[in-house]
């Protein structure tokens, strides 16, 4: 794993356990340039997610990227 990815990780632990899933989801939208209503786009796109869910779609796409 690289260090990117560790340090990712680490981040990922953190939001997961500080934030509520709507902070989770804003604080993408704040990270992630959109145009658009790009919160009200997130919530309606992960109303049916947890945040476990989030965080294992994030790895998903993550290793794809690799």
């Amino acid at each position: 794993m690289g260090a990117e990815a560790v340090v990712l990780n680490k981040v990922f632990e953190i939001l997961r356990k500080e934030l509520s899933t709507e902070e989770y989801v804003t604080y993408h939208q704040v990270v992630t340039p959109r145009i658009g209503d790009a919160t009200k786009e997130l919530r309606e796109k992960t109303k049916d997610l947890s945040l476990e869910g989030i965080i294992n779609g994030a790895k998903k796409i993550e290793k794809k990227g690799r």
